[in-house]
């Protein structure tokens, strides 16, 4: 339920359940826990795109699955399963490598949240946005609530949960949650083009930035500058710093590799 390719060190990661719109379920969490872990920690990989297959992007939770009525699970059961589960957007987050999300179809709920948890979502102009979680009788996870407030701010994010509307991407462009919007037809290529120019960027140095930023969500303005000073003096003794220094002499791109 969860692929992944790994090439010119780029990871892919793909949600396989076209024939639910990649809604989540037990076994496709497991995997996307496992597969976020090991582009965190797979020094092969320096970036990460993470799409769905068959055309959409992912619905969220299969409410489907939900409505069967199985018997209920004991409340810290149900607890740790979703905690288990929603590592998956901290992985995605935290880990100091770039994530772009491919988002076309649908990105609902869950599936929402996970893509806010990544750096950059590119959108296809069809694709559909929204919360969700109100109209299913929830109250969000996955980290939707944290991101979409770092992002959109405190009343944004009341007006896209409680209020739950649908937005076009390019709707969701106009106000920040969309990286860009292509055509449907182009929406494959333009991710992959976007991800790949970044796994073949400055590795070490875009993790630091990723860092930075997210120190800046949290830590005082003090703390800010004394990571952004660490981090740059660590980039300066870098092999990726010296080419692009030299590339700037001899006015050609520089060739990264990640050192």
């Amino acid at each position: 339920m969860v692929l992944q390719k790994l090439e010119g060190g780029l990871l892919t990661i793909t949600m396989n359940r076209p024939e639910r719109k990649n809604a989540l379920n037990p076994d496709m969490v497991r995997g996307l826990v496992e597969a976020a872990r090991r582009a965190a920690d797979d020094p092969e990989v320096r970036a990460v795109l993470f799409k769905g297959a068959g055309g959409s992007f992912c619905v969220g939770g299969d409410v489907k699955s939900m409505a069967e009525g199985r018997a209920p699970l004991p409340f810290e059961q149900k607890l740790a399963n979703l905690r288990r589960g929603m590592e998956v957007s901290r992985i995605l987050h935290q880990m100091p490598k770039p994530v772009v999300a491919q988002l076309d179809g649908a990105a609902a709920g869950a599936g929402l949240s996970m893509a806010l948890s990544c750096d950059l979502r590119i959108a296809s102009e069809s694709c559909k946005i929204t919360t969700a979680f109100a109209k299913v009788g929830f109250s969000g996870d996955y980290g939707g609530t944290y991101f979409l407030t770092q992002l959109l701010g405190g009343a944004r994010a009341r007006e896209l949960y409680l209020m739950s509307p649908v937005l076009t991407a390019k709707e969701a462009h106009a106000i920040g949650m969309v990286t860009k919007v292509v055509p449907d037809a182009e929406i494959d290529a333009a991710a992959h083009e976007l991800a790949l120019s970044l796994a073949q960027g400055p590795s070490i140095a875009l993790g630091y930035i990723k860092r930075n930023i997210n120190n800046a969500e949290h830590l005082a303005l003090e703390d800010c500058f004394d990571g952004e000073a660490i981090h740059h003096t660590r980039c300066g003794d870098t092999a990726d710093h010296k080419e692009a220094a030299k590339a700037f002499v001899e006015k050609r791109k520089p060739a990264f590799r990640g050192e």
